[in-house]
Formats: structure tokens, C-alpha cells, sequence
């Protein structure tokens, strides 16, 4: 296999670009959002945070909250075409 130069970030300049009055500080509600068991939600990465991101793959996703919580990070179940798979994000990263 090929060894891959760079982190998760890369070649994501645009797909991670903020609107302009998006940008600056992070609202403290977002960062400390509480989810249920079984809340739909909408993935999208926030370029600021890189704790608890996801797979660039996975941007713009709608996932499910299937319960179980790792420190900050929730697990939210997804579907990738044919398959479920589990990702752990951190709330800044989701939406209801």
C-alpha cells in the first residue's frame, strides 16, 4: 500500500471554508450541547476543533445517537452505503 503524506485535513480547503460571519469565537452552547439516546443528527465538521473530529468522508452525514458516551464524544451511528458504522464525535461537530 502507499504511505499517505499528511494528516486528516488534507486536501479539504474548501469542503471546511467557513462563511465569514461564521467565523471567530465558537459559541459556548454549541461546545457544550447535551444529546439523547436515539436524536437524529446532522455531521459537520468545525475546522476550529480538531478534538473529537470524524473522517472527512463522513461531512455532511446524518447519523443517529446510539447511547453510549466516551468522555465528551457520543456514538453516533451512520450508514455508508450498504453499512453501519459507528463514529465518536464530539458535540461542536453535530447539529440537531
Amino acid at each position: 500500500m502507499v504511505t499517505r503524506i499528511g494528516s486528516k485535513q488534507r486536501k479539504t480547503r474548501h469542503k471546511f471554508q467557513k462563511h465569514y460571519r461564521e467565523r471567530g469565537k465558537i459559541p459556548l452552547s454549541q461546545y457544550f450541547q447535551v444529546f439523547q439516546e436515539g436524536d437524529k443528527v446532522n455531521l459537520k465538521i468545525n475546522s476550529n476543533i480538531q478534538k473529537g473530529q470524524f473522517f472527512r468522508r463522513f461531512h455532511g452525514f446524518t447519523g443517529t445517537i446510539t447511547g453510549r458516551k466516551k468522555g465528551s464524544c457520543y456514538e453516533v451511528t451512520i450508514k455508508d452505503g450498504d453499512k453501519k458504522k459507528i463514529l465518536y464525535v464530539h458535540p461542536i461537530h453535530m447539529k440537531r
